[in-house]
């Protein structure tokens, strides 16, 4: 069990990447939010973000664990599901994608309108949720933006 907590956790082995790896991991979703997951029906996408996001709270419990360590760097399904959560619907035009990447990077970082305190819920729950919270702002940040503008 603790092999696939690993590698799920590490979204497979991305978060063993030796420099920035939830930053890598929160580019990979960008560019499979490109060239395939805007095709999906947007219940079926958020069922997957669900499913992924539940995945991310059981196996990084585990590995979290496993490394004692409360939010390890090498655990980047929280990154993959926050960045998933911060391009819903969003439309696959480069330029918005880099805008939703930098803006999640940035807000992920320094956790600000309370997030940050969502990293005190206990384990998997708050290494998942403070990414959750960042994307969930950049979502609607970008969409409130694209709507006005």
């Amino acid at each position: 069990m603790i092999k696939l907590a690993k590698i799920i956790s590490t979204f497979f082995g991305l978060g063993l990447f030796p420099l920035a790896p939830g930053t890598l991991a929160s580019l990979v979703i960008i560019i499979l939010y490109k060239y395939f997951l805007f095709r999906l029906s947007w219940p079926f996408y958020l069922v997957i973000v669900i499913l992924i996001t539940a995945a991310g709270v059981y196996f990084s419990t585990i590995y979290s664990r496993r490394l004692s360590l409360k939010d390890p760097g090498k655990i980047v399904i929280d990154e993959v599901s926050g960045q998933l959560l911060a391009v819903f619907l969003i439309k696959p035009d480069w330029i918005i994608l880099v805008i939703c990447f930098a803006l999640f990077r940035f807000l992920d970082i320094i956790k600000p309108m309370g997030i940050k305190k969502l990293e005190n819920l206990p384990e998997g729950w708050g290494i998942m949720a403070d990414d959750l919270g960042s994307g969930l702002l950049v979502s609607i940040v970008v969409h409130l933006s694209l709507w006005l503008f």
